[in-house]
């Protein structure tokens, strides 16, 4: 089996912020809501293809990501894996809350503001989730 890569779409779209047990972490660079990106290691493109105990580990780490988004005072974490541009399986862990960027909106076709994470900002999130 070669190497696994994260796809080139996901390098762009996110700042790699390090190893879940079962996912590799990324954080969209789009400031504007806090939007995780988790991607196993796996050539399989959906999530309930997984083996059971490799599904189970995605989804803990999943939980992981939820649970710091709530303790960060998000009330609502909307997660989806899509998979229609980027065929590598990953999946989305947004925190929102009312009042946010484009709230009640799905985020997809929604999300006008832009604005970049400050390196403090990546960091608290990276401690928030890994504990780093």
């Amino acid at each position: 089996m070669p190497s696994f890569a994260l796809h080139p779409q996901l390098l762009a779209d996110g700042h790699v912020l390090g190893r879940l047990p079962a996912t590799h972490l990324l954080l969209h660079r789009n400031g504007a809501v806090p939007w995780f990106i988790l991607v196993p290691e796996t050539d399989l493109a959906n999530l309930l293809d997984l083996p059971t105990a490799h599904r189970d580990a995605v989804l803990a780490d999943c939980t992981r990501v939820s649970d710091a988004l709530r303790t960060l005072g998000y009330p609502r974490i909307n997660v989806a894996w899509i998979g229609n541009l980027v065929p590598q399986l990953h999946i989305h862990i947004i925190g929102r809350r009312p009042g946010d960027a484009c709230w009640p909106r799905p985020v997809w076709g929604h999300l006008e503001e832009r604005r970049d994470w400050d390196e403090s900002e990546i960091a608290a999130l990276r401690v928030a989730v890994l504990g780093e």
